[in-house]
């Protein structure tokens, strides 16, 4: 099967939508999130979207297998928040590496179910890397401005957890995507450096930071032109922007970074916003 890296040089590949409010369509309850293995778990787990890779893993393979009848060449894993970080909140530490190994795992099967039934269009799987819900960058606490909550080799050990498990699973490319905060992606992207050094390899790396308002500025502040000079000296795959914006609102900041940049360009609007380009 040709590589990701040849295969975005023929067309335009296309991106999977999220994840997310694919599966609130199931209204899944507590003890569906839950299943068998979790019954007895002493904290809720409801809302954890990505604990659903193993306990409602036919959901989750369902979503992969409607985005690429749509037509999608690349779906991402569901591994948004499976990080140590992001696990804290559900006390599911210790589940990193099964969660983005599993995750991994079921959309390399329907990539490879797609890719038998028509080899002229392969079907890639983009391992996804969320930004936490912490910020290196800005203190939590507007009375303590010095504060962090999390710090930069806090973010590298985290990522490189799941990192290593993406790649285990069978991702095709690494996706540090939704990056409101650069300083949390500069963790990631170290992280990746390491992995790919120590273990001989070199995944492409696709980037996806956040416009969150009308002023054209990352929440830490960063413009496009600011945010691209931040991550130039990384090699990608690719650089785009996801989230918060609807297509119309994000078309003139995607011709921002396009102009300063040869890199390939990726797009996201925010799932469920009508707005088409």
């Amino acid at each position: 099967m040709p590589s990701i890296q040849e295969e975005v040089k023929k067309r335009i590949l296309v991106l999977d939508g999220a994840m997310g409010t694919m599966l609130q369509r199931h209204n899944f309850s507590e003890e569906d999130f839950r299943g068998e293995r979790f019954k007895n778990f002493q904290h809720p787990l409801k809302g954890n979207n990505d604990l659903l890779s193993i306990t409602q893993s036919e959901a989750v393979k369902d979503v992969h297998r409607q985005y690429f009848q749509a037509g999608a060449d690349i779906v991402e894993t569901n591994t948004f928040s499976s990080t140590t970080i992001g696990m804290a909140d559900y006390y599911l530490e210790d589940l990193v590496y099964e969660l983005n190994f599993q995750s991994a795992k079921i959309a390399r099967e329907v990539a490879d179910e797609f890719s038998a039934q028509n080899p002229d269009k392969p079907r890639f799987v983009a391992g996804a890397i969320g930004p936490t819900n912490r910020t290196a960058s800005m203190s939590p606490d507007v009375n303590d401005p010095g504060f962090r909550a999390v710090t930069f080799d806090d973010l590298r050990i985290a990522y490189k957890q799941q990192i290593e498990a993406l790649i285990d699973g069978g991702c095709d490319v690494l996706l540090v995507e939704t990056i409101f905060d650069t300083l949390n992606a500069k963790a990631a992207l170290f992280a990746i450096d390491e992995v790919k050094e120590e273990r001989n390899i070199d995944i492409p790396v696709m980037v996806s930071g956040t416009i969150t308002d009308a002023s054209g500025r990352t929440l830490s502040g960063q413009t496009v032109e600011a945010f691209l000079i931040s991550i130039s000296h990384i090699p990608l795959l690719s650089i785009g922007f996801n989230c918060a914006l609807g297509a119309d609102q994000l078309k003139p900041y995607l011709k921002r970074l396009a102009h300063n940049t040869q890199l390939n360009i990726s797009a996201h609007p925010n799932a469920g916003l009508p707005n088409a380009f």
